[in-house]
């Protein structure tokens, strides 16, 4: 009868270890910077996670969901008040992401290579105003924080202002269709 028991709490050890780990992100300690650039120039800044978590099995991301409050976007490199609040006006209007329909952006993990050397590369869905369509970009662990430079076309999310995708003849008005989100996720 105590082999059985015994056998029994291995199995159900072994079934428990095979099971995906959840880990939520840790809102207040993870970080999501932005980088535009436009000719002559460029603007970045910040935005903040809403919520998230990832799965993780054998250390291994598996799946995972991160939501972004598009209200929260910053920018930091404009001293004047009045320039920057006119920027961060615009990128919130619905010539750049539409925040007041579009409150939040998600990201999607749909699979990952496994760590080696502290790097995995992640792929997913990242919906920007209801328009998804597949990334993958490489994640470096640090201990509990995963961190990731993603390249964004934003022309494949419907956000046209000033792309050369969408409009001929902006000379050196035009905005580059491509942003960088530098992220920093704290599980």
């Amino acid at each position: 009868m105590k082999k059985l028991g015994l056998l029994a709490v291995l199995v159900l050890a072994a079934s428990v270890a095979t099971f995906a780990q959840k880990k939520e992100v840790n809102q207040e300690a993870s970080v999501v910077k932005w980088t535009g650039k436009k000719i002559g120039g460029s603007h970045h800044g910040e935005i903040e996670v809403k919520s998230g978590y990832f799965e993780f099995k054998n250390d291994n991301i598996v799946g995972g969901e991160v939501v972004i409050d598009m209200n929260t976007i910053t920018n930091k490199d404009l001293d004047n008040e009045e320039y920057n609040q006119k920027l961060v006006g615009h990128l919130k209007s619905d010539d750049f992401f539409g925040v007041e329909k579009f409150p939040t952006s998600k990201f999607v993990a749909t699979k990952a290579t496994k760590f080696e050397n502290g790097k995995a590369s992640v792929t997913g869905k990242l919906t920007i105003k209801e328009n998804t369509e597949e990334v993958t970009f490489e994640v470096v662990k640090d201990g509990n924080t995963y961190n990731a430079n993603v390249e964004v076309d934003r022309s494949k999310f419907d956000v046209r202002y000033g792309s050369n995708s969408f409009f001929d003849n902006l000379g050196d008005k035009a905005i580059n269709d491509i942003f960088t989100l530098e992220i920093s996720l704290a599980l």
